[in-house]
């Protein structure tokens, strides 16, 4: 996305901001005084109604106690698939494809031990090596379960750069080994959104199935999995969609699928008119809903309530543009004022490729972390070298993004970062 007429200027990116959109929304969130937030791509902010819609759960708590499951303001029974409704526009699914539940590796864990179905030499999984880490250790014990030994049987397609995966490379490893394939939408160090619809034609013009962790992008962009004919895919709801920290997580299932027992059944994989009616032989829902487990965590579900009618209001597409625009302006940034200062921007310029944060390489990334949180920005750092910041379209300001460059080209020219360490804390 081209900026028109970009100037490096502070009037600039306040004429930026009085054409945005979105910019109300800002008013919706708790932003800190005097401090600059840029990891919502790891955890977002608390709104207003995130919190309305918890305490209204709370208040359902105290006023109905256990007939809270049928009454009151967020009837708890019914609150997964109510939840899973208006989250299905934003992956582009239908309403009974999409339900919110467990966590992002529990849901893997539950998706894989019912679509991992080894069968003579088609025993493999295919992943790569860029993946979030929780990914491949669920996927290392799911092939243990069914005594392969993880060396040999999950394979990791190679980065030719260690930034970016090529699709080719990708599809020339779906071979006659693979019995499973789960991929990221968007790497979580560089950003880059993979070619969803082409891997997962590939795929199954080879007999795959193919599921997507969803993380670092539902949230920021929009998705057509139905369209897409994606098997299954899950995410977190606690980075972009603001849904709080150990947030419920969602997952998708492809229509096509359903009827198949879940590989972790559990007392909520139950079809709801049956559910009390205590046989030990389970009927699962014919939905998403059948990829439950146990009962759902109301408390951390209740403020996705809130969190969800602000997108809803803002629509996913709106949001998108404005993602692309924030971070094109910060690039921008990036080129103009911090050139020949040892940065390197290892995020995909193109549009089409580019997930919702920008990702910012550099020797001493460590320690320019922690120099940028005591100057009040908050970012994001990922070894060995990689300083992320996610400008969030609802409530990121181009000001503050214009702020950012500033400090980050202070610290720099001042050689604030050299009193720290160049190493992680316990929590990066």
């Amino acid at each position: 996305m081209l900026l028109n007429n970009f100037q490096a200027t502070l009037e600039y990116a306040k004429e930026l901001d009085k054409e945005d959109s979105l910019k109300h929304f800002r008013e919706e969130f708790y932003l800190k005084p005097g401090s600059i937030y840029m990891d919502g791509n790891s955890l977002g902010l608390l709104s207003k109604r995130a919190e309305r819609t918890l305490l209204e759960s709370l208040e359902d708590w105290k006023e109905y106690g256990i007939d809270g499951w049928t009454q009151g303001n967020h009837p708890w029974f019914f609150m997964a698939d109510e939840l899973g409704k208006k989250l299905a526009p934003l992956v582009g699914g239908s309403a009974e494809e999409v339900i919110v539940t467990g966590s992002t590796t529990v849901n893997l864990h539950q998706l894989v031990s019912t679509f991992y179905k080894p069968d003579g030499i088609r025993s493999k999984i295919l992943a790569d090596e860029l993946t979030f880490p929780s990914d491949i250790y669920a996927l290392q014990s799911q092939v243990r379960i069914h005594g392969f030994d993880p060396d040999t049987h999950l394979i990791r397609v190679k980065s030719r750069d260690g930034r970016f995966l090529e699709e080719d490379d990708i599809i020339a490893a779906m071979t006659d080994e693979i019995a499973l394939i789960v991929l990221p939408t968007v790497l979580y160090r560089s950003g880059q959104i993979l070619d969803i619809k082409r891997l997962t034609d590939e795929a199954h013009k080879r007999g795959i199935l193919i599921g997507f962790d969803g993380c670092h992008s539902v949230g920021s962009m929009p998705h057509s999995f139905s369209e897409w004919d994606v098997d299954f895919a899950f995410w977190c709801n606690y980075k972009h969609l603001n849904g709080g920290p150990g947030g419920v997580g969602g997952l998708f299932v492809n229509r096509k699928l359903f009827g198949k027992m879940p590989g972790l059944a559990g007392w909520f994989s139950s079809n709801k008119e049956k559910q009390f009616d205590m046989e030990h032989t389970l009927t699962p829902a014919h939905s998403a809903g059948a990829f439950q487990i146990g009962t759902p965590h109301v408390l951390s579900a209740a403020p996705l309530i809130g969190s969800l009618e602000i997108f809803t209001e803002a629509g996913i597409e709106n949001i998108r543009q404005k993602s692309l625009k924030i971070n094109q302006y910060l690039m921008d940034l990036i080129d103009n004022e911090l050139a020949d200062m040892g940065f390197v921007i290892g995020t995909p310029r193109e549009d089409a490729r580019r997930g919702g944060h920008v990702s910012l390489e550099h020797k001493e990334a460590a320690r320019i972390c922690k120099s940028l949180k005591e100057n009040g920005i908050i970012p994001d750092f990922r070894a060995p070298n990689i300083i992320r910041l996610a400008p969030v379209a609802l409530y990121t300001s181009y000001e503050d993004v214009w702020e950012v460059v500033q400090i980050l080209k202070k610290i720099i020219i001042e050689k604030q970062y050299e009193k720290f360490k160049n190493e992680r804390e316990v929590v990066a």
